[in-house]
């Protein structure tokens, strides 16, 4: 196979290792500093998650965006500074202005989708743009290793066919989420490998499985929902929607509490509790609906606020008969009642893992870089992004802005190299 070193022209070029989100904008930024980029894809095709984003639409970026958001082990304060280096609406910007690829707010999420509509239109406009600023893309190039500078050398980039020089290297390579789309953690191994910090990883944003499946003949069934753990201190909420599925439980607000259920069982505690509140009408708003309903049942007044089928089966699991007077209810009924119609016991006993998950939880230590440019406080002239950071958002095109961010910063630093 024949050296890559005059892809990207005669002067070491910045190599860029992965061609997803975080990648491309690195690649984009310091090509547009003015340096020779040369960005390798291990498959033949790249930006496959952006290709699978949003059920094929991609939701490009949120509407709105706050860093309390945004889940870390390492320092909240480092993941604030490099979330607004790069604000949301000079994103926005970039995107509508810069690629000619106008976003659409979907009122109801507040995601902003394109208006196409076609998730490989974002995918095709950053490649075009990235190709047009003078970044030659390399795919089924599989880095295997870096070597860093001794003395004058410069980085050495080790692929299948043998070695590429670089004045400066952006790794950003993806955890481990979505196997099928190339990420298989070989950057975490080999940012490790030259001495990083990688904190403990783990499938986030991802399904939660019961096993046995005790709602499965509720398959199918959608609503919008608020979920709530308690924690040692306070308690993480998360609202949007919920859907029943054969294995368990998914849908956005699934998701994005999923992280805690997955941690608990990896630190080997009790599984982390999670309630569910299936209406808008808490607990005080069920009890009084109960007391006051008149000359009605149970499950009529139940059913006018959930779907058939689900109101059927809360009904029985709470032991009260459906045909059961409201004016007749015991307090012992309708505390049942109220339990599991404002504060039910998810019976989750696992998650889909890797395979199903948006996002990988853990990463490399944010203490170990540079917030501003991303640079390896390690290793000069290295630089990381994306998700192999030790950070991720909740659903809605937070992860996406986290990598725009991260690649946009790792790229302009990774052009200053030299």
């Amino acid at each position: 196979m024949p050296t890559l070193d005059g892809v990207a022209g005669t002067s070491q070029p910045v190599v860029v290792v992965g061609a997803g989100a975080a990648g491309t904008m690195a690649a984009i930024f310091a090509a547009e500093s003015g340096r020779d980029v040369l960005l390798l894809e291990s498959t033949n095709n790249g930006g496959r998650k952006i290709v699978i984003s949003g059920g094929g639409r991609c939701n490009v970026l949120p509407s709105r965006m706050r860093p309390s958001q945004f889940v870390t082990t390492s320092s909240p304060n480092t993941l604030k500074k490099i979330l607004l280096s790069w604000p949301l609406s000079e994103q926005r910007a970039f995107f509508e202005e810069t690629l000619g690829i106008p976003l659409a707010l979907e009122e109801e999420t507040g995601k902003l989708f394109p208006v196409s509509n076609r998730s490989r239109d974002v995918r095709d406009a950053l490649y075009a743009h990235a190709r047009g600023r003078g970044v030659d893309i390399a795919f089924d190039t599989r880095v295997t290793g870096l070597k860093s500078p001794v003395s004058d050398r410069p980085w050495r980039v080790e692929h299948a066919g043998g070695e590429i020089s670089a004045r400066a290297v952006v790794l950003a390579t993806g955890g481990l989420s979505v196997p099928a789309s190339g990420s298989d953690g070989g950057g975490l191994r080999i940012a490790e490998r030259l001495g990083h910090t990688i904190h403990p990883t783990y499938p986030a944003l991802t399904p939660l499985v019961c096993d046995p499946p005790r709602h499965a003949d509720l398959a199918g069934i959608s609503l919008e929902v608020e979920l709530e753990a308690p924690l040692q201190r306070g308690h993480f909420t998360a609202r949007g929607g919920f859907l029943f599925t054969h294995r368990g439980y998914s849908g956005p607000a699934v998701l994005d509490i999923s992280h805690l259920a997955v941690l608990s069982l990896m630190d080997g505690g009790d599984p982390q509790e999670i309630h569910v509140r299936w209406t808008d009408a808490g607990a005080q708003e069920w009890d009084r609906r109960l007391r006051e309903g008149g000359t009605g049942t149970v499950g009529p007044l139940v059913r006018r606020e959930l779907p058939d089928r689900l109101a059927d089966r809360l009904v029985a699991e709470s032991g009260v008969d459906p045909g059961r007077p409201l004016a007749g209810l015991t307090r012992e009924e309708r505390n049942s009642l109220v339990d599991v119609l404002a504060r039910y016991l998810l019976p989750w006993t696992g998650d889909e893992g890797y395979r199903k998950a948006e996002v990988t939880g853990g990463g490399v230590a944010l203490s170990e870089i540079h917030p501003r440019t991303l640079e390896s406080r390690l290793r000069p002239g290295l630089h990381l992004c994306g998700e192999m950071l030790d950070a991720f958002g909740p659903i809605g095109g937070y992860n996406f802005l986290w990598g725009w961010a991260t690649g946009r910063a790792a790229g302009l630093g990774a052009a200053r190299a030299g």
